[in-house]
């Protein structure tokens, strides 16, 4: 019987872990939300587009550490409150996770963010969602390295 991979996302008020496990073998990143949030802030960026790029990006970053792969699709879909540009509220929910057709068994795969952008008192809050898709090559350098790091 084969053991299938797993992606645990664990979220609170102020973090948002990410850990992805293979055997005896597990990797795990946190998001601290108050430094990146605040870091958007001060430079006028849209926080929940900025959170999910980085969320796929810590995503990737943490499978490669324990299953170095090429390719890593990532299905999701996001509810907000308003456009995501202007969203200060978002829910995130996990779909499929495949590392090189791999795939990921997804635990937590559903949690929310409130307050990450200023509201405006005109704020007029509009019920948003949508799907993402996504595809991400690890270039051959960097996964050379996964590689050598994996294998020591």
């Amino acid at each position: 019987m084969a053991v299938s991979p797993v992606l645990v996302i664990k979220a609170d008020e102020s973090t948002v872990g990410v850990r992805a496990r293979l055997y005896d073998d597990y990797s795990e990143h946190k998001i601290v939300l108050n430094s990146v949030i605040t870091y958007w802030w001060a430079n006028d960026l849209p926080p929940a587009v900025k959170f999910l790029e980085l969320f796929d990006s810590v995503i990737k970053r943490t499978i490669n550490e324990i299953f170095p792969h090429k390719t890593l699709n990532l299905k999701y879909d996001v509810r907000a409150n308003q456009v995501l540009e202007k969203a200060s509220e978002i829910e995130v929910k996990l779909i499929s996770v495949v590392a090189d057709d791999v795939g990921f068994k997804i635990e937590g795969c559903s949690f929310s963010l409130n307050g990450i952008r200023k509201v405006e008192s005109d704020f007029e809050a509009r019920e948003f969602s949508t799907s993402f898709d996504h595809v991400i090559e690890t270039p051959d350098i960097v996964l050379k390295k996964y590689r050598e790091m994996n294998e020591k």
